[in-house]
Order: structure tokens, then C-alpha cells, then sequence
């Protein structure tokens, strides 16, 4: 089993530090980097990937610097970026031939998993279409086939569901959540639905800073007891929209149905609602210094 440490990963630009100080440990398995636009996640990924040097402490695997492997650990390494690269004139199996070939995948196996891939992310039949002719979700899902080329024992996705619509978001988390038992797999999103039924850890990253690294219910667990729902008036929920982080707001008769983020009861009828992943995710990030 891979072992992939960060210890002490610092970078600046300029003014903003877009990650400080981040220690972990990511062993086999699924795990799910969290955090708003902005975070300091894509630079993460660019630094775990060596594409990026850091400007102090460094990534290892079993021990052994990465920047000290070289093409051993670009071997090892499947990359989905937030905008990945393409050929628009390629044809969906020009390109994978073609990305199989530069990671050195021999020509004969290049050729199986190239129709494994086509299977897994459901690009079968698709394969003499040019990729300008492609939508916006196939796109994708060719990234994540050009990632799993060299079946690779580390595979890093930057938001891999942008622009995905909700059916290829739940084909996406199959695929994701298959992946895990023999390989490192991080997936960085702003949106929790993404790792909320895949991810078997969460990392939450805020202002450049690793600020939880739990499972799931843990994160949960955390949350119990601070959130809260009730039924108010549209002019009353103004008022709550300034006092409190709200999770979620629908129509409920003449009135709003509000659920909230607070350390005691907001109203008198109000009541503690059960926390799920997203109530958890705010309650570790709004409202809280970074540490």
C-alpha cells in the first residue's frame, strides 16, 4: 500500500498564501478535498502532482521525495485538471491512443485499456467523434478516461463535475466510488454532493489551510446539535439571513421553512434538525478563524 505524505507545503503568490503549512497522509482509498473557490485547492493538486515546486516542506511517497523519482512517479500518477488540455480535431480514440502512448503505455496493452476506459465512463460507440463535436459531460468523462490510461496508483481530480449535469454526476460518483480499494484517489470539488457517498475521508481546506481531515460522520458528529429548522415570514427571514448561516430555505405555505447554523435555539419553535454532509461543511467553515 502507497503511502502519500505533504509536510509543512507552503506557497505564496505574492500577497496570498494559497496553501500554508499542510500536513497529511493519504493511504488507499477515496478521499474528498473540500473547500470554496478560491481555497488554495487547484495549487494543492498542482504540488501533489510535481507540476508545481513548493516554497517550503515537501510531498513524499513511502519516504522518498517526489521531485527525487521523476518519471517513476509520473508512472505511478493519473491527473484530471480543472481544464484539461485536448485536441479539438481528435477523435475520441486518436486522443487516448495518443495520451496512452505519451505515458508510455506499451501499444498492445494502450489498446485494452483503451476499451476499458470507453466501458467505464461510458464513452463506448463514441469513439470516432471528433472531440469538438463532444458535450460538455463526455468532455469530462474523456478526461477521466485519459487519467485512468496508465492505470495509475495515484489519481488526482480537480473539479471533476463541472459542467456535468445531474445524470452525469451520479454516473461520475459510480465511477469514483469503484476506484478506491487499490489506489489513492483524491477528488477536489467545491460541492459536497460530489464526495458525499465516495469520499471515506474529508479533507476541508479554507484560506490556504488544511482545517478538518475527518470521515464523514465524524464531520456530522461535529455538527449535531447546531442546526436548526423553522417556519418564519418572508420579512422575518431578512433578518435571520444577517443573524445566522443558512443551509437551506423553501417555500412552506405563506412562509419560509429555514434551516440554520446556530449554537442555541434561534426561535421558540424552532427545532434541531439531523445534520448531513453539507450542514456539516458549513458548520466547519462559516463563522470559524482559520487555525
Amino acid at each position: 500500500m502507497l503511502e502519500l505524505k505533504t509536510q509543512n507545503i507552503t506557497k505564496r503568490y505574492k500577497e496570498k498564501i494559497a496553501a500554508d503549512d499542510i500536513t497529511f497522509t493519504l493511504k488507499n482509498g477515496v478521499y474528498g478535498l473540500l473547500g470554496e473557490n478560491g481555497a488554495g485547492k487547484t495549487t494543492l493538486l498542482r504540488i501533489l502532482c510535481g507540476i508545481l515546486a513548493p516554497d517550503r516542506g515537501e510531498v513524499t511517497l513511502d519516504g522518498i521525495p517526489i521531485q527525487n523519482m521523476g518519471a517513476g512517479y509520473r508512472a505511478l500518477l493519473g491527473y484530471l485538471p480543472q481544464d484539461f488540455g485536448y485536441y479539438p480535431d481528435f477523435t475520441v480514440k486518436r486522443y487516448l491512443l495518443y495520451l496512452a502512448s505519451l505515458k508510455a503505455v506499451p501499444k498492445d496493452e494502450a489498446l485494452i485499456k483503451y476499451r476499458e476506459m470507453l466501458e467505464l465512463t461510458g464513452l463506448a460507440g463514441e469513439e470516432k467523434q471528433k472531440i469538438k463535436h463532444l458535450s460538455g459531460g463526455m468532455i469530462r468523462r474523456l478526461g477521466i478516461a485519459q487519467a485512468l490510461l496508465n492505470d495509475p496508483k495515484i489519481l488526482l481530480l480537480d473539479e471533476p463535475t463541472a459542467g456535468l449535469d445531474p445524470k452525469e454526476r451520479i454516473r461520475f460518483r459510480n465511477i469514483i466510488s469503484t476506484l478506491g480499494h487499490d489506489r489513492i484517489v483524491l477528488l477536489s470539488t467545491h460541492i459536497v454532493s460530489d464526495v458525499a457517498n465516495a469520499a471515506e475521508k474529508i479533507l476541508i481546506m479554507r484560506r490556504g489551510k488544511i482545517i478538518e481531515n475527518k470521515e464523514p460522520d465524524a464531520l456530522i458528529r461535529a455538527a449535531d446539535g447546531h442546526v436548526w429548522e423553522f417556519v418564519i415570514s418572508p420579512p422575518e427571514a431578512d433578518i435571520c439571513r444577517k443573524q445566522f448561516t443558512v443551509c437551506n430555505v423553501r417555500t412552506e405555505g405563506t412562509g419560509l421553512r429555514m434551516r440554520v447554523l446556530s449554537e442555541k435555539c434561534p426561535f421558540p419553535d424552532a427545532s434541531q434538525a439531523v445534520p448531513d454532509l453539507e450542514d456539516a461543511y458549513l458548520y466547519a467553515t462559516e463563522n470559524r478563524e482559520v487555525l
